[in-house]
């Protein structure tokens, strides 16, 4: 029987999700977890390593601000946590402290205490007209208040975008794919303060490869505004298991394999024994019968705000539960 034309359109449309292999399980070290990210995906690490500061040992972050400064609140997000100013200031560092300290209480979150022994990196361009360089001192300050070991760089005149020594932006803009040419290694250093010394190889020699996340996010990710497929870069010395892994958030309007190629990680994970993973969103408009509410998501960004659920940053948040069980699979031993 033929297949009617207009199903073999929808097949062919969903062919690359379908083709996209499972996440494999590597053995990884699951309790010795770093992350980072660029804008959304910057605040999207900070989520992640504060819900899960029990194996998540270290943050990196470039254009991003103080754990959940947006309060639940898009206004918030695109205003005080972007942009602040005399009428939508930054949220102070003692408010953000306590409601993390009342998460903690109620356990949605790790035990505050870990942070003391943690590390964050931090950078602000000094061209950077999209979220202010106010925001990255203020996540300074939120990680001060525990004190954790916090570094910050705010001296390069990068725009919007992940920073690195070659690409074919220049370093001041703020565009697609908001990867930079400052002449400056942003994923390096950031690694190298979070403990990976090694230097990296002179070329990756591992694998980009693409995986299913839709396993990861009951069973279909565009429902919380994640992409079907996800990435992974595994050092060929990590196929036999002991790796350790760094997650790596994208920015708005960077799902794809852009940022997976060109961020800069790959090459020092081949000389730091180091999986990482990249997961990806979607852009999404439209009703969540899952979540019970609608999810405004046009420009494929992390959930710092709560478009998916009120729980968004503690670790019962649909896309942090998604990276979690991510991490598990790359843990598991088969």
């Amino acid at each position: 029987m033929r297949m009617p034309w207009c199903a073999a359109l929808f097949a062919l449309a969903y062919l690359p999700a379908l083709a996209a292999e499972p996440l494999p399980a590597l053995r990884a070290r699951a309790q010795e977890v770093t992350v980072s990210g660029l804008s959304s995906g910057g605040y999207m690490a900070v989520q992640v390593h504060v819900a899960h500061s029990s194996i998540v040992s270290g943050v990196g972050v470039i254009a991003g601000g103080p754990y959940y400064c947006a309060q639940g609140s898009v206004l918030t997000a695109n205003y005080n946590c972007m942009n602040p100013g005399g009428w939508t200031p930054l949220p102070s560092v003692d408010l953000l402290h306590a409601e993390t300290e009342a998460l903690a209480k109620a356990g949605r979150i790790d035990p505050t205490a870990n942070l003391a022994a943690a590390r964050a990196w931090l950078f602000t361009g000094t061209r950077d007209r999209t979220v202010y360089s106010a925001v990255v001192t203020g996540l300074r300050s939120y990680y001060a208040s525990y004190k954790t070991n916090v570094k910050l760089v705010a001296d390069k005149p990068a725009g919007h975008a992940m920073v690195v020594e070659e690409a074919k932006n220049p370093c001041a803009v703020t565009a697609p794919p908001y990867i930079n040419d400052c002449d400056y290694d942003a994923a390096g250093e950031l690694l190298k303060h979070l403990g990976f010394a090694n230097p990296p190889a002179a070329k990756a020699a591992g694998n980009i490869a693409p995986f299913d996340q839709n396993p990861f996010a009951g069973g279909d990710a565009y429902v919380i505004s994640m992409n079907d497929t996800g990435y992974v870069y595994v050092p060929k010395g990590c196929e036999a298991g002991g790796c350790r892994v760094h997650v790596a958030f994208h920015g708005c309007q960077q799902t794809g394999e852009d940022f997976p190629r060109d961020a800069g990680y790959n090459r020092w994970a081949d000389a730091n024994s180091l999986i990482v993973l990249y997961p990806q969103t979607v852009a999404r408009s439209g009703w969540c019968f899952r979540c019970g509410n609608f999810i405004y998501n046009p420009r494929a960004c992390w959930d710092w705000w709560g478009y998916t659920s009120a729980e968004y940053h503690s670790k019962r948040g649909a896309q942090v539960r998604a990276v979690k069980a991510m991490l598990d699979r790359l843990s598991a031993r088969q």
